[in-house]
């Protein structure tokens, strides 16, 4: 078999689950995950033999993604910030919003550094806590890309922290990490500037309009809540981030596009300020920032 003629294979047998250019892509992916091959090597070669073991390769693939089984999870890599993670069926697969996220607090931090330089203080390393984790991509995007940052990350599951520091290991980040469940815990012993989270926000009636490949594999405890209190995660960590701010410390969420202005009303009562709703890339109401006065 030749590479065209796998090529070939993949688009006639996927065309009717996936639209042609993600299977293109999905092809190429695999080819560069296996072959070592990127797309301008098969076309300038697309006669190239497929060696039996390598065509077995390909074809398990290929039933996975027939399966609707994502394609991050069956190379079990992807690439979040510009940096690589491992991703398995314990974590959710990073999204191009969460990446939004980061680069608004990034934006915040380099903008508050910026008006305060003449302050000696202008630059002291900011205390960072991701809350709810998973990959950890949040957590080591922020340590690779701010300065003087010290940055923990918080998850309820073992597993997914093995997976968290994996990629701390693999992307030389220096993470501390912690295994608590925020709805249980009320107080930490370090204070921190910024608390950012992008904790389950899918309520159940919005099943519906989720793809079967998120649906059928990746874990629901870190996407869905309950229909009857779709807040409760931000309720809970809205209370943590009161008791655990620092003075004027900063909040960040990923929010349920649907729920945006439940999510500020939720913040303002509860003594929030400054409070920002950020739509994402496709217009969604989708992140937002606020403040807290600490009294302390």
């Amino acid at each position: 078999m030749t590479i065209t003629d796998l090529k070939n294979r993949f688009q006639k047998e996927l065309l009717s689950i996936y639209l042609k250019e993600e299977i293109a892509a999905f092809f190429y992916l695999l080819t560069e995950h296996r072959l070592g091959l990127k797309r301008l090597d098969i076309a300038l070669d697309p006669t190239a033999s497929i060696s039996t073991i390598n065509e077995q390769f390909f074809i398990l693939n290929l039933n996975k993604l027939k399966k609707e089984i994502p394609i991050q999870y069956i190379i079990g890599e992807t690439e979040f910030f510009g940096l690589p993670f491992y991703v398995d069926k314990d974590v959710l697969i990073p999204r191009p919003e969460t990446e939004e996220l980061v680069e608004w607090v990034m934006e915040k931090i380099k903008e508050a550094r910026k008006k305060s330089k003449d302050n000696p203080n202008s630059n002291r390393e900011l205390k960072i806590i991701d809350i709810g984790t998973g990959s950890g991509c949040i957590a080591i995007a922020l340590a690779k890309n701010i300065p003087n940052v010290k940055v923990w990350a918080l998850d309820v599951s073992e597993k997914s922290l093995e997976v968290a520091r994996k990629n701390a290991t693999l992307n030389k980040a220096d993470i501390e990490f912690l295994q608590l469940d925020i709805l249980k815990t009320n107080k930490l012993p370090t204070k921190y500037d910024i608390i950012v989270s992008n904790p389950p926000y899918v309520r159940e009636l919005e099943k519906q309009e989720i793809k079967n490949n998120v649906l059928q594999n990746e874990p629901s405890l870190a996407l869905f809540v309950k229909d009857e209190n779709p807040l409760l995660f931000y309720d809970r960590i809205a209370d943590f981030a009161k008791e655990n701010l620092t003075l004027n410390g900063e909040l960040y969420f990923e929010i349920n596009q649907y729920l945006g202005t439940e999510t500020a009303e939720l913040l303002e009562k509860k003594g929030f300020q400054n409070i920002e709703l950020r739509k994402d890339l496709f217009g969604n109401d989708r992140m937002i920032f606020s403040s807290f006065a600490s009294c302390e």
